[in-house]
């Protein structure tokens, strides 16, 4: 009686969580990655499904983000545009990932025109797809990054010669661009901060950049402190202009996430 109890308790709980939804037609894939998603993101309920058409029974869930597997189909295939399209229509307020076993820019620049907000290749480390996903989840962008470009910050306006960038924000609401000015990072600060919008740990970043794990922390107490944010996510966002910026005291001591 107990179990369940505690089973149905367990199914009311899971039914107030935010939703990520996989669509993957495959079995055997849609089963393994569907474990790395309830392991990796545990404050989310994961649902699974062969098809689109099943989204109809999330209609009054908080669904957040899609993850549409299309294997080797082009993006601009009729069943991956339908797909989208459905995915729009029954989950107007969620992103949509797209899982490809592709990874070239017309491809990449195909998908983001249609409005996807994070580009997963089949080729990627586990690690850096969740953190791919974790990024989109919090209002980001996740794209390969184009071969002219790999030192470039996906989604970030790169500093001029002074260390001040200009970057135009549109204030959807009144249709108003306003300028808004980044904090003076340095070249390995701006590194670290791009590893933090991809959502790595010290650890991956210490390995990625061939740094100690404390010199990491250091960097990222420095860039909340220049950002005025009190967690990664914040900086990150105040960085790419989601959130204001705010004075911060420089005597206040470091901030609270690291």
């Amino acid at each position: 009686m107990d179990d369940i109890t505690n089973s149905s308790k367990r199914l009311d709980g899971s039914l107030h969580l935010p939703v990520l939804v996989l669509v993957e037609p495959l079995l055997l894939p849609r089963t393994c990655i569907l474990n790395v998603l309830r392991r990796e993101l545990a404050e989310f309920e994961i649902l699974d499904m062969a098809t689109v058409e099943s989204l109809d029974c999330t209609s009054t869930r908080d669904v957040r983000l899609v993850v549409l597997s299309i294997a080797d189909k082009p993006i601009d295939d009729p069943s991956v545009e339908g797909s989208l399209a459905f995915v729009a229509e029954c989950c107007p307020n969620a992103a949509v990932a797209i899982l490809s076993n592709h990874d070239d820019e017309p491809t990449v620049q195909a998908a983001m025109q249609r409005g996807v907000r994070g580009f997963l290749s089949t080729s990627l480390p586990i690690e850096i797809a969740i953190a791919g996903l974790r990024l989109v989840l919090v209002g980001g962008v996740y794209r390969p990054l184009p071969v002219a470009g790999m030192n470039r910050i996906p989604d970030f306006e790169p500093p001029d010669a002074r260390g001040l960038a200009r970057a135009s924000l549109v204030n959807e609401g009144a249709g108003v661009t306003i300028e808004r000015s980044v904090p003076d990072l340095t070249p390995r600060e701006q590194q670290v901060l791009a590893e933090l919008a991809l959502g790595l740990p010290n650890k991956l970043i210490a390995a990625k950049l061939n740094l100690s794990e404390s010199t990491v922390k250091m960097h990222i107490q420095h860039i909340m402190r220049k950002c005025a944010a009190h967690n990664r996510t914040e900086a990150v966002l105040r960085w790419r202009g989601r959130l204001p910026s705010q004075g911060h005291d420089p005597g206040a001591g470091p901030m609270q996430e690291t």
